[in-house]
């Protein structure tokens, strides 16, 4: 099926067909001339590439955006809570609404920031969750959270900024809401935490698959980008070395790396793109680190399956957004029910992102499904399985100027300062090829602007 039940694809299109062809090469110029790039590591290989991009937006309509925005909302907070818990008191797992072998055999759990305080409370500040529209039965489901160091805000931004100027009819005659104030709330948010000092986002440099968006927020948040190597630590106080000698104290960092690489004293020595000891500093609460240490225990898809009895547990609500079906192997019932049904389930190693490690049981040979089964034996921890959600196709412009459709999520945005804004656009990312379901960026997947509709009551 495809996703086009808002009228306004009809309106879109219609302008679209109006515009002159050469005006969408006048698009691509602009794309390239910023220089929006997406890299890929392939065979060991690094690969600066272009973010395909394509013109054809997501809609998405005043009242299904306040329906996800409340869903979001609820879901942060919930999972806020569940990790000052989880570094706190525990009651979650003393209580056996998560058993605790689950969470401490986790390696993204980190016992030594146990009972670290955190400025203002928060450990998620910034968070991606990934959606997709069940074509059938229950609407829009989470598919995964997203609160280490997710990414991919500032590509439909530069989009739209672009296409406002290539194509301002679209934006006079359809009710788009804007969503140019995304760093402007970064920035708020930052200065919310801050514990006395500029504004810091920590990238490990070029090579990272996300620098353009590094530089990009950078820029325009009004934050200093620096590298490891910019930053010192001294007396419990990180400071930015500048070019004249001088010493800057730092209040609160965006990071841009993982927890392993961001300090080589506490973490892994042979990290180059860290910065010795600011553990220490931010355990001394002397400075913010956006987002928390020890946030991977959330990022953990086997801690998704239990983010509805969070909700309930933490809040005493119902759950807006629900999960995709999911059965977690570390239970045995579970277990059962995915080696007895592996050929109609997608099977995702839990400690893995990006698309890697999602394996589709009916594209298993018969060897191949057995050594996966032999997997989950073994080591039931690590992996869960879900249904293959059948979710909408979304048109997309082929090479030919034809439309395709392809399978495409949502990746909506929130920062979390004062309150938890949710931001009224989104990255939607499709599959290149028109029969896959893999629609990472990571994997080679492009992306396109979501264009949330204003109310017009």
């Amino acid at each position: 099926m495809i996703e086009s039940e808002s009228p306004l694809y009809d309106a879109f299109k219609s302008i679209l067909n109006t515009i002159d062809k050469n005006r969408v090469q006048e698009l691509l110029t602009y794309m390239n001339t910023e220089a929006i790039n997406f890299n890929l590591f392939k065979n060991n290989a690094f690969i600066e590439r272009k973010f395909p991009f394509d013109i054809i937006p997501r809609i998405v309509s005043h009242e299904e955006f306040t329906y996800l925005e409340k869903g979001i909302q609820q879901r942060i907070h919930a999972l806020n809570l569940f990790l000052e818990d989880i570094y706190g008191a525990q009651k979650i797992l003393k209580d056996g609404i998560i058993p605790s072998e689950f969470v401490f055999s986790s390696k993204a759990y980190l016992p030594a920031f146990a009972n670290t305080p955190v400025a203002k409370n928060i450990r998620v500040h910034i968070s991606g969750i990934d959606l997709v529209k069940n074509s059938v039965g229950d609407g829009w489901v989470v598919l995964e959270d997203n609160l280490r160091v997710p990414s991919g805000v500032s590509y439909p931004l530069s989009l739209r900024m672009l296409t406002r100027k290539v194509f301002p009819e679209f934006f006079e005659k359809l009710p788009i809401q804007g969503v140019q104030d995304y760093p402007k709330k970064l920035e708020k948010a930052m200065d919310y935490v801050n514990t006395g000092g500029i504004n810091v986002i920590l990238t490990p440099g070029r090579y990272n698959s996300a620098f353009y968006e590094h530089s990009y927020l950078a820029k325009a948040s009004g934050a200093i980008l620096a590298n490891g190597e910019d930053l010192v630590v001294e007396k419990d106080k990180v400071y930015l070395k500048t070019y004249n000698g001088k010493k800057a104290r730092v209040g609160a960092i965006y990071r841009r790396l993982d927890d392993e690489a961001l300090d080589p004293v506490e973490f892994h020595p042979d990290s180059l793109i860290g910065v010795p000891n600011i553990t220490q500093a931010y355990r001394a609460g002397n400075v913010a680190l956006m987002n928390s240490i020890g946030n991977g225990i959330a990022d953990d898809k086997g801690i998704y399956y239990f983010v509805p009895a969070m909700i309930k547990y933490y809040m005493n609500e119902e759950p807006i957004l629900q999960n995709a079906p999911t059965y977690l192997a570390f239970f045995e019932k579970d277990r059962n029910h995915i080696l007895q049904n592996m050929r109609t389930l997608v099977i995702k190693d839990v400690a893995e992102a990006g698309g890697y490690g999602v394996v589709f049981g009916c594209n298993l040979s018969k060897n191949e499904r057995q050594k996966l089964k032999d997997a989950i034996i073994a080591e039931p921890r690590r992996f869960i399985a879900q249904e293959v959600i059948e979710f909408y196709d979304i048109e997309c412009l082929d090479d030919n100027g034809s439309f395709s459709p392809r399978k495409a999520d949502l990746r909506m945005f929130s920062i979390y300062g004062e309150d938890i804004f949710v931001w009224p656009g989104g990255l939607t990312r499709f599959a290149m090829d028109p029969t896959s379901y893999i629609v990472n960026s990571s994997q080679g997947g492009g992306f396109k602007d979501t264009w949330i509709l204003k109310d017009n009551r």
